[in-house]
């Protein structure tokens, strides 16, 4: 998946996404040493991080996310730390006390060997008996192949209105969700431009990730229904794993 033309949508969709902040917030703090964020995007999590003093290194493969969260960390005084690198084949001189992998992140492997590959190789960057924290979303989606309006409107300065519709297609086969964004921006004159944006993102069951942990070298992990705890429901709408290598 490439982010590079995605990433201006991206940050109108989820700067303001709050939910697993505070979550993260303490497993950075409670890491005691480096940390490292595997897919750091814009950087919404690493500066949320970074502002409460955590040692925080962020891994993004795209060019321009990247520049998104520098540009984030000079508005807001930070000095943080961004790695352009795919998690599968990243090298660094360093094994960090904690990796996260936040919002998804771990959904653009596609395959068993390319989730492997990139589980084995954030153990590598890890310390024996280091955290790694992540979450994925539980797989339920609406209705397939038909256009959707989600209340996602943003309005600009400039009197422009831009709206996203999406369109959701299912591969059961290979648990693969691909999204097509319709996003119409019209300006105040009446002026309508449409741009188009497509993302792929394989979904996970409960019992695949656990067994995914464990044959990449990690100890079977604890997972909670949601960054507040508590136990994985039918009712959830997020699946939080935490393990340590092993």
């Amino acid at each position: 998946m490439n982010y590079d033309e995605f990433a201006d949508l991206y940050d109108h969709q989820y700067d303001v996404y709050r939910d697993d902040l505070h979550f993260y917030g303490g497993v950075g703090e409670r890491a005691g040493g480096p940390v490292l964020e595997v897919g750091a995007g814009t950087g919404r999590v690493t500066s949320f991080l970074a502002r409460r003093g955590v040692n925080v290194t962020g891994l993004e493969p795209s060019a321009r996310m990247i520049e998104r969260a520098q540009e984030r960390a000079a508005k807001d005084g930070l000095n943080m730390r961004f790695v352009q690198g795919d998690v599968r084949i990243f090298r660094l001189d360093e094994r960090f006390e904690t990796v996260i992998a936040p919002f998804n992140a771990l959904m653009h492997l596609y395959t068993p060997n390319e989730q492997l590959q990139g589980l084995e190789n954030i153990h590598a960057h890890l310390k024996t008996g280091a955290a790694f924290v992540f979450d994925l979303y539980v797989p339920r989606f609406g209705k397939a192949n038909t256009v959707r309006h989600e209340g996602e409107t943003f309005h600009a300065p400039d009197g422009s209105r831009t709206d996203v519709f999406l369109v959701q297609r299912h591969d059961r086969p290979r648990q693969h969700i691909t999204t097509e964004y319709h996003v119409d921006t019209t300006q105040a004159d009446g002026t309508l431009k449409r741009r188009h944006y497509t993302l792929t993102q394989r979904y996970y069951t409960r019992y695949e990730v656990e067994w995914l942990l464990r044959f990449a070298g990690f100890e079977s992990p604890r997972v909670t229904g949601s960054f507040q705890g508590g136990p994985l429901e039918a009712s959830s709408d997020v699946m939080v794993f935490s393990t340590r290598a092993l």
